[in-house]
């Protein structure tokens, strides 16, 4: 991420926002260690990622680690490396975070849900500088710029025994507040400009609609408890359901407001669309000739088949997408056919059936399977946590 990038999404007109970068651009050239605090979603990655930005370390790797996403038998090995035999299954030396970040910074965020067993290792490194991989001896230089962050209130955790007092006042050098969007709402219009610009960016999202001023307006007296992250899925949401379109009040307040109902038909709508475009399911515009009969109270019929002629020799069919991603051709008359029908339970089954189906493909390596998915290795294995998924049971 460019500096220019940086100033870009840092350069808002709200006090919080002005006296944040003013911090980060001071502590930036420096090699103190930043700690960040704030609600999630509210830009603490993105903090840190300026502070890199601005130092002298920015030509620099700039690594980033969820502390709470990594199960704790392995988050020791992910931080430090390991060497060669250290456990079952290490076939060979294996650099850890540390290490790639060499000469760069290192983003410890979630730093609350770090084990204490490892928070006593984690202070031994800022100490010292210092650090040895698991299963080794030879100690290793630890040349990165620590950066912390957690949504979390570490003081309160250090009086109920669950954080280190020691390791909080050892990254507690330089504290940075990043406010939660409900304390700085006038940074929301620039927010739904710079946000919208990316997506243009990045593609994959459509045409952007266009915001009225009635629209800007309910954005600004939304709730966000979600902060930022909230206000991007909202506007993502928006390029689904209406893009091109212009967009007023009444629609935000329907797709923001967290306590109502979005209506059912609207949005499956636009996510078998979307799905659509990715390749899984048959068109919604055009239903298939034999499309089942749906009659309210029973069962669907399926469409009869001919006979098999037995003189003809059919080659086995390729594997066909899960039967969770087939698609009714009138999506509006299943919803209204099956009242009993959960979109989020459905979505549910259909993340745990392509993760099951990655890791079995990769023969359980969670990296493959990420890779297979597009995910980062992190947030697949979050989502395992999640969903109670053994690798060994895929």
């Amino acid at each position: 991420m460019t500096r220019e990038e940086v100033l870009s999404y840092l350069e808002l007109p709200s006090p919080a926002m002005r006296e944040a970068l003013d911090l980060i651009l001071r502590v930036a050239p420096l090699m103190t260690t930043v700690y960040i605090s704030g609600p999630s979603g509210s830009g603490k990655e993105f903090a840190a990622r300026a502070v890199h930005a601005f130092s002298n370390r920015a030509a620099a790797p700039f690594v980033a680690v969820n502390c709470g996403a990594i199960p704790r038998d392995l988050l020791e090995s992910e931080l430090f490396g390991s060497e060669k035999g250290a456990y079952t299954g290490s076939v060979r030396t294996r650099p850890g975070l540390l290490e790639t970040a060499a000469g760069g910074t290192l983003f410890l965020d979630e730093l609350g849900d770090m084990p204490l067993d490892m928070q006593v290792k984690l202070l031994r490194v800022l100490e010292d500088r210092r650090f040895a991989r698991v299963g080794g001896s030879q100690e290793i230089k630890a040349d990165v710029r620590l950066v912390c962050a957690t949504h979390r209130d570490l003081m309160r955790m250090v009086e109920e025994g669950r954080f280190r007092e020691d390791l909080y006042y050892r990254i507690n050098v330089f504290p940075i507040a990043m406010k939660g969007l409900d304390e700085r709402r006038e940074d929301i219009p620039r927010l739904v400009e710079l946000i919208l610009k990316r997506f243009r960016g990045q593609g994959g999202v459509g045409e952007s609609p266009k915001f009225q001023p009635g629209a800007i307006a309910a954005l600004q007296a939304s709730s966000w408890p979600g902060n930022v992250r909230q206000l991007r899925n909202v506007l993502e949401r928006c390029c689904v359901l209406y893009p091109g379109q212009l967009v007023g009040r009444v629609e935000i307040e329907r797709i923001a407001a967290p306590r109502k109902a979005i209506d059912r038909v609207e949005e499956t709508m636009a996510l078998f669309s979307s799905l659509q475009g990715l390749g899984f399911g048959p068109s919604v515009e055009a239903a298939p000739e034999a499309a089942p009969v749906f009659n309210e109270g029973s069962e669907p019929k399926a469409p009869s088949e001919a006979p098999a002629d037995p003189t003809v020799a059919l080659e086995p069919a390729p594997p066909l997408a899960p039967d969770l991603l087939s698609i009714p051709g009138d999506v509006s008359g299943f919803l209204r056919a099956t009242p009993d029908f959960n979109f989020r339970d459905h979505m549910t089954k259909i993340e745990i059936a392509f993760i099951k189906g990655a890791l079995s493909e990769m023969n359980g390596s969670v990296s493959g399977a990420a890779r297979v998915l597009g995910l980062q290795r992190t947030t697949l294995i979050e989502k395992m946590r999640k969903y109670a998924i053994d690798r060994e049971e895929a």
